[in-house]
């Protein structure tokens, strides 16, 4: 078993506060703050002469990268944000009048706000709940966005039944990751999605602006890069002698990067995976679901409608403004999240059981329930 007693002594915030809002924000772990310490450090020491050299760091993040979701590191590019990602699969598909984009309701707005561009090009977007998406997928369908959990409801769509489908009727699949990876595991082989885009500041536990695409073999030849840059050329690893006209892009999913990287971020990054890499992924799921599980408990004694059974928990109060609750909660150090009328507790396996007892605590002194204490 993993010593998350020692393992929590690395999110030093843990000290003050009771921090159960990983879906928001996740906590940076001292190896990741030090990681991109070093590199501010390194340009320092260096007078960034080997800037090269850090392309090869981030050639190691990425092989990193695909050992957590089981694929190759030239599956993976990096991105500043997931909405990065759908803009370039969106503005990449060739649509036709007709067409419809799919996703299911309460989706996050990502997947929103974009397709409304679409429709003066006469793309429909639909938005359905799961019991209805078999009768909502039709022969007009071009892509379904998905995330592996919903921001505001805690619902966890059924890939593995959802991707063969999609598959077999030639429909792309675009999946939102930022909500579990990191806390769930992912394996690309067995869903097989045409795009998986993670930001990685919640559950990867990175600072903003560090994320990464993985774009499958079979799209990267029919998706063009949105953004083109110095390193869009195949050869750009040869400085002193860049390619002057037309690029020949490289076949590798770095192709969609075009330009310089968010280097302390990728480093932080780069930091927090190997941290979970050597906890292990299988034992960090264990424990989140552990945690959540305890944490759906508590909330019933609380009074509480439960609504989701993933480590994203979120529950309703009958006649409560869940907002103002959170905001209770807050103010007695204890951080949670409401989104849409639900009040939302997302652990990480950073908590332990004694935030959730400082939880239960709270929630009694708001809410005027009966406990043990």
């Amino acid at each position: 078993m993993p010593d998350w007693q020692g393992i929590r002594a690395q999110f030093p915030a843990l000290a003050e506060w009771t921090y159960l809002n990983t879906a928001t924000y996740g906590q940076l772990p001292r190896c990741a703050v030090e990681a991109a310490s070093a590199h501010f450090a390194r340009r320092d020491a260096r007078a960034c002469a080997d800037h090269m050299e850090w392309f090869g760091d981030m050639d190691r993040i990425r092989a990193s990268i695909g050992r957590l979701i089981h694929c190759l590191p030239s599956d993976i590019a990096f991105i500043v944000n997931a909405s990065t990602g759908l803009s370039l699969l969106l503005s990449g598909i060739d649509w036709q009048p007709g067409d419809q984009v799919l996703t299911l309701e309460h989706e996050f707005p990502n997947h929103y706000y974009f397709p409304a561009g679409l429709r003066h090009r006469g793309v429909e977007f639909v938005e359905t709940p799961w019991e209805r998406f078999h009768e909502a997928l039709t022969s007009r369908t071009r892509l379904v966005a998905l995330s592996t959990v919903n921001y505001s409801t805690g619902f966890r769509a059924p890939l593995d039944q959802i991707a063969p489908l999609l598959r077999e009727r030639g429909v792309l699949l675009y999946v939102d990751g930022t909500q579990s990876l990191g806390a769930l595991q992912f394996d690309v082989q067995a869903i097989q999605p045409d795009m998986l885009a993670v930001h990685g500041y919640k559950w990867l536990l990175a600072p903003n602006g560090a994320g990464f695409l993985y774009v499958s073999p079979s799209l990267r030849p029919r998706l063009d890069p949105n953004v083109i840059g110095w390193r869009s050329h195949k050869h750009w690893r040869n400085p002193d002698n860049l390619h002057h006209g037309t690029p020949e892009f490289s076949p590798d999913a770095e192709k969609y990067e075009g330009g310089m990287l968010n280097f302390p971020s990728l480093y932080a990054m780069g930091a927090s995976i190997d941290l979970m890499q050597q906890i292990g992924p299988e034992a960090i799921e264990r424990r989140v679901l552990d945690l959540a599980g305890q944490t759906r408990a508590l909330l019933a004694r609380a009074g509480a409608d439960v609504l989701s059974d993933s480590p994203i928990v979120t529950a309703r109060f009958a006649g409560r403004d869940v907002s103002a609750l959170a905001q209770q909660l807050q103010r007695s150090r204890v951080v949670v999240a409401a989104r849409r009328g639900n009040l939302r507790v997302s652990p990480h396996f950073y908590n332990n059981e004694e935030d959730l007892d400082r939880l239960e605590q709270a929630l009694a002194a708001a809410v005027g329930f009966g406990t043990r204490f």
